[in-house]
Formats: C-alpha cells, structure tokens, sequence
C-alpha cells in the first residue's frame, strides 16, 4: 500500500483523474481504520450444534444499572437435574488465541480464585448455551465447567454465600475464575471492588428437584445479605436463567419431500400445544418441521425429552 500512495503523492492532484483517486484511496483507508477498531462482542449461531457463543472482553466498559438498587429479593438458583446438550459445550473451543477444554463433569468440583462480574454490557444478549442473559439473575459464567453446572459461590472476605446456574462462558480476562451476574455480586458484596477472592463449589441436584416446569421453590436470599431502602430491581421470571430469544425454533427435520414433513408436522402436533410448520425450500429443496417459537428453556428441555421418549429425530435449535 505504501508504493501506491508514494506514486499518487508525486502526481499533480490538480488533474480531475488524480483527484479521484486520490479521494478513492482515502476513503478506503478510512473504511479499513473504522473497521479495525470494531471488536467482536458475540458470535451468533445459527444454529445450537454449529458454535459455542462466546463473550469476549471488549474496549467497552462494563456497567450495572443506572442507580443502585435493591437485589435481595431475587433467589438464589435451585439446582435440579437438567439434559445437558452440544449448547454451549463445544470442547475444545479457543478465544483470544487460547483454547479451553470443557470438563467432563462437575462432580467433586472445588476452585479459589478472583470472581468479576458482567452487567449492561451484555444484559439481553444471549450467553454461550442461547439463553438471554439478565444481569438481575443468579447465573454465571466459567470457562471450563459444563453448561449447566450449578456452583456456590463463597466471598472469602466476608463469608457471604450465593448459589448460581453456569450458563455462560468466561471471563477470559487473566487471573479471573468465575464470572458472577450483577445480581450475584451485589449479594457478595463486592460490585464496587469489581473482584472478590471466592471459593467456587459444584452443587448436584437433589432427586427430589424434578425437572419439569414451573420451576421447583426458590431457595432463600443470601447469607448476609441485608435488605436495603432502594429501589427493587426487576426480578427475571426465573432467577437461574432459561429465558430464551424470540425468534428461537426447535427443528426437528428436514425432508425433501413435503409429504413427508407433514407426516412429522401432525406427529409433533398430537404431542405439544406449540406451533408446529413447515418451511418451505429457499436455498436448498429440503422441508423443514420447526417448534416454536419457544421463549422458555424449561420447555424446549422438556420438548427434547418428549421427542426423546417417542424416537423422533434428533432435533436442533434454529434462530429465525
């Protein structure tokens, strides 16, 4: 590029040819500078057996809400018995140049090390297994746990306890083992330090947690978290997540012939009260059966068992 602008720096730019291109070049050049300052944020999936979606650290400065406000009364996560699938668990997978292997299990699973937390920056965006995150929730997100994995969460400064559902990947900033919703970390006690020295320990589910919707009762509020004079902040439908985008779809077959995407059409009718169609060919010739939309992982996670239990094809997530 650097003999190029050499050549048109000694040619007279009074001459109306030399003139455009010399204002062609730099126009270029100011698109190529504006585009290298533009970091990815989120890697958006069309699919949920395509990539993992990750957060990545971003020039960006994080944020809570606009004002202080009072958290106490949104419950820790309830540990139950979830199916865990390829969202979110795509191993090994790399970011920022490092590639990180998700454990087998959670079972037994003990970690000390710095916890941050994330807020606005990410508050409505999906996380790494295709939920919405909220930074009101008891949710987190590891690098390495399955997703989901349920952890107490301990400040070793002041011994204050909080139980969250894994369902993001992070942080990928050096030093940091967990990273904790805005929510989670208010209950800590550490939003204004930003990081807090905690115990990390993996909570199974106890039997008698079913897994079926609605949710199982909430545990109660933190360990010493002490309820305030301010204002209450929005509590999430289900404090542990599962919120899903509105344009998420359960497709549960293609077929090249319309007869046959029917065929599973009037199957999955007789089996869910959710919509069911047919998508007819656009770049392929292929039909496609889709669910949805459906906003709740709660019920996608109990649609998959359904179609489970029937031998249906294996199905996957789409996002319209």
């Amino acid at each position: 590029m650097g003999s190029l602008v050499d050549q048109a720096s000694v040619t007279p730019a009074s001459q109306p040819q030399y003139r455009a291109v010399l204002l062609f070049m730099a126009l270029g050049m100011l698109f190529l500078s504006a585009c290298s300052t533009q970091k990815p944020v989120v890697q958006k999936p069309r699919s949920d057996s395509s990539q993992i979606i990750v957060n990545v650290p971003t020039d960006v400065k994080d944020s809570g809400p606009a004002q202080d406000v009072d958290v106490s009364h949104i419950p820790d996560a309830v540990p139950r018995k979830e199916v865990r699938t390829r969202a979110g668990n795509k191993s090994p997978y790399k970011v920022l140049g490092k590639t990180y292997r998700v454990l087998p299990t959670d079972k037994d699973f003990v970690q000390v090390g710095r916890a941050s937390w994330y807020g606005n920056k990410f508050h409505g965006k999906r996380t790494a297994n295709g939920e919405l995150y909220s930074m009101y929730g008891m949710t987190a997100a590891h690098k390495t746990l399955p997703i989901p994995s349920y952890v107490k969460v301990t400040n070793l400064a002041n011994g204050r306890e909080v139980i969250v559902r894994i369902n993001d990947r992070g942080p990928f900033h050096k030093g940091r083992v967990i990273d904790l919703s805005y929510a989670a970390a208010s209950k800590l006690g550490y939003l204004k330090q930003g990081t807090a020295e905690v115990r990390v320990e993996a909570i199974q589910p106890l039997d008698k947690v079913a897994v079926s919707h609605p949710a199982a009762p909430q545990l109660p509020v933190a360990k010493g978290a002490a309820r305030t004079d301010l204002p209450k902040a929005p509590a999430p439908q289900n404090s542990a997540g599962f919120a899903l985008p509105d344009n998420t779809f359960l497709q549960a077959g293609a077929f090249s012939t319309p007869a046959a995407a029917e065929n599973l059409r009037n199957q999955l009718g007789e089996l869910t009260t959710l919509p069911v169609k047919v998508i007819p060919p656009s770049e392929d010739a292929l039909y496609r059966v889709q669910v949805g939309p459906i906003g709740d992982n709660l019920v996608l996670m109990d649609l998959r068992s359904l179609l489970e239990k029937n031998r249906l094809p294996s199905p996957h997530l789409v996002y319209d």
